[in-house]
C-alpha cells in the first residue's frame, strides 16, 4: 500500500485507489498513516474525529468507519483473499489499530528522510549536495499537507509539523544555492516566500543578500524597511539582532557579504551577522 499525503490524500492498494469519500473515515486513515506500524488507540482516533465531547453513539459510529474502511481496502486488494488481507493491513490491536504499511510506502517519510540527509549535507559543507537532496525532498510536495481532508486536534498538529519540516528544508536549500552563487536565479522564489510569509524573518534576510549580490542594493534595503514597519507596526518589535546587522553591513558596504558565498564554514545566512 501506498499512501501520500504531502498535498491531496491519495491511497492505493495494489495499485488501485483507495481513498473514501467520507470525510471522517478520510480521517482515520490519515491518522493511521502518520503512524505506520504503530497501534493508534481508539480514544485518539475518536478524539481527532468528534473532540473532546463525542456523541452518545461515538463506538458505534467509529466501528462503522473502520468497516467501511476495510471494505474499501478489500475491494482494491481483489480477490477471494481481500477481506483477509485487507483486516491484516488495518489489524486490530489492544485498545485500538494499526495500519501495517512500511514508513518507505508514505511520501512524508520519503521526505524526512530526504531532507534529513540534505541538512547533513550543508551542515558538512556540501552546498551542492544539500542542494539536491533538499530538491528531492521538497519534490514529494503536491500542496499543503492534506489539504483536502478535514483535520481535528491530532491531524492539525501533525499538519503544522510536517508544514515547519518543509519552510526548514526551504530555507536550507536556499542558503545551500546562495553559498553556490546562485543568488539571481533565486530572486523570484525569494520574492514569492517573502510575500507568503511576511513576517520570516530569515527569509527576509535570503531575499536581502540575494539581491544585495545581484547588485540591487536598493532592493535589499527596501526589504529590510518593509519588514521593520510590519514588525513594528503589527507586534511592537524591532527586528532580530542578526538582520539589523546584516543592514548594517549592507549600508557600509561590507566585502564579507559577497566573500561569505564563496566560502567559509557553511553558516546559515540569517546567522552571517551572529554576534
Amino acid at each position: 500500500m501506498k499512501i501520500r499525503i504531502l498535498g491531496p490524500l491519495h491511497a492505493e492498494a495494489d495499485g488501485a485507489p483507495v481513498v473514501p469519500t467520507a470525510a471522517k473515515t478520510r480521517q482515520i486513515l490519515a491518522l493511521l498513516a502518520l503512524h505506520p506500524g504503530q497501534l493508534v488507540p481508539v480514544a485518539t482516533l475518536q478524539e481527532e474525529l468528534w473532540g473532546t465531547a463525542p456523541p452518545r453513539s461515538a463506538h458505534t459510529t467509529f466501528q462503522t468507519y473502520v468497516l467501511r474502511l476495510r471494505r474499501g481496502l478489500a475491494d482494491a486488494l481483489g480477490g477471494p483473499d481481500g477481506p483477509a488481507r485487507a483486516r491484516r493491513l488495518l489489524a486490530t490491536g489492544h485498545g485500538g489499530y494499526l495500519l501495517r504499511v512500511a514508513e518507505e510506502d508514505i511520501d512524508a517519510f520519503a521526505f524526512q528522510r530526504a531532507a534529513r540527509a540534505g541538512h547533513a549535507a550543508f551542515a558538512e559543507g556540501d552546498s551542492a549536495g544539500a542542494s539536491r537532496l533538499l530538491r528531492e525532498a521538497l519534490a514529494l510536495w503536491r500542496g499543503p499537507v492534506l489539504v483536502d481532508v478535514r483535520a481535528g486536534s491530532a491531524l492539525r498538529i501533525h499538519a503544522a509539523a510536517l508544514e515547519e519540516s518543509r519552510l526548514l528544508a526551504t530555507e536550507r536549500r536556499v542558503d545551500a544555492e546562495l553559498r553556490l552563487g546562485l543568488h539571481a536565479e533565486l530572486l523570484a522564489e525569494l520574492v514569492e516566500l517573502t510575500e507568503r510569509h511576511p513576517a520570516h524573518e530569515r527569509l527576509y534576510a535570503q531575499a536581502m543578500v540575494a539581491f544585495y549580490r545581484s547588485g540591487r542594493q536598493t532592493a535589499a534595503l527596501d526589504l529590510y524597511r518593509r519588514l521593520r514597519r510590519r514588525l513594528i507596526e503589527d507586534l511592537g518589535l524591532e527586528p532580530a539582532p542578526q538582520l539589523q546587522r546584516l543592514h548594517q553591513a549592507m549600508l557600509s558596504v561590507d566585502p564579507r557579504l559577497d566573500t561569505l558565498a564563496q566560502g567559509g564554514p557553511p553558516i546559515p545566512t540569517f546567522d552571517l551577522y551572529a554576534a
